[in-house]
């Protein structure tokens, strides 16, 4: 006798079979992918929500210190109109809505470091002004002495002050970001460095103003300086250059702009039409507002 043949239906029953085996091991395949993607989602947003509560607290915690540190320096006379300021800034924090973002609660922790360091400056103000009063209740006779050193105190808090001052200055201080420099040919054609004279009709510089929380809206004026190798400046005052001053001194610019800072991440483009070829050699792009350098960017000619 023959061996049966496999029917018709017993293939197509095996096909079924197989492919309902495939559907099922890529729906496993998705199901276990998704439940990483919400594990790991999961961690983040805790990590998020205990970075800010933990923030959040110690924002509480320093509002205690403040009031402390105003109380105590207001009875012995001492000057309280920067603890006050701080305090109506973390009094307007904390009725700030509780969601923030992973950047805005870096920006949080930054500016309580900032609290921090002058909680410590009033620390010490407050024991020299314990100190002094101290002493004025106890030696009438050595008031002269005593002058002196309030005086001394005095010109010490002023530098801490001062170098407080100084630290926010420096972090509001601009940047810029997706510097960029290109020549055009006379069709308008772009190009990367390096360059060919008879490609660089016009040198173009392009660049986005990075964000700054602490910077204030204000106008500002953006220079460009364009230096060779040997640091001549390139420079045409009839074609918008001019000077400023950098370092305590009078420096040639090469182009500029006046634009009001609104941190939006400005996009700045410049073109400057040297009217002549560029001599070979590397090239460096400064940019720069209020006496301070934004960033910079070389380029090359051949």
């Amino acid at each position: 006798m023959s061996e049966p043949t496999p029917t018709k239906s017993g293939n197509k029953a095996a096909i079924i079979i197989a492919l309902l085996s495939i559907i099922v091991i890529i729906q496993s395949i998705k199901i276990y992918l998704d439940y990483q993607r919400d594990v790991e989602k999961t961690v983040q947003i805790d990590t998020t929500e205990e970075n800010l509560a933990t923030t959040m607290q110690r924002l509480n915690e320093i509002k205690l210190e403040l009031d402390q540190k105003i109380t105590e320096i207001e009875k012995l006379g001492g000057d309280i109109s920067d603890l006050q300021k701080a305090k109506a800034e973390v009094d307007a924090q904390l009725k700030r809505s509780t969601t923030r973002s992973a950047k805005e609660i870096q920006q949080l922790q930054d500016r309580v470091e900032g609290y921090e360091e002058l909680l410590k400056i009033k620390d010490e103000e407050l024991e020299k002004l314990k100190s002094v009063n101290k002493e004025l209740y106890s030696e009438n006779k050595s008031l002269k002495t005593q002058k002196n050193v309030l005086n001394d105190s005095i010109n010490q808090l002023a530098r801490n002050k001062e170098e407080l001052i100084n630290k926010v200055a420096i972090a509001s201080q601009l940047k810029v970001e997706n510097v960029a420099v290109r020549a055009l040919n006379s069709k308008g054609k772009e190009r990367e460095s390096p360059f060919k004279n008879r490609q660089l009709e016009k040198l173009k510089v392009e660049f986005t103003i990075a964000d700054n929380k602490v910077a204030p809206i204000e106008g500002k004026k953006i220079i460009i300086r364009v230096t060779d190798e040997n640091g001549q400046v390139i420079f045409d005052v009839a074609k918008g250059s001019g000077t400023f001053i950098l370092n305590g001194k009078e420096e040639f610019y090469t182009a500029a702009q006046d634009i009001l800072f609104d941190n939006s991440q400005q996009k700045l483009t410049y073109m400057y039409e040297k009217g002549s070829d560029y001599p070979s050699g590397n090239y460096t792009v400064d940019i720069f507002t209020d006496g301070y350098t934004m960033g910079s960017m070389q380029f090359a000619v051949k």
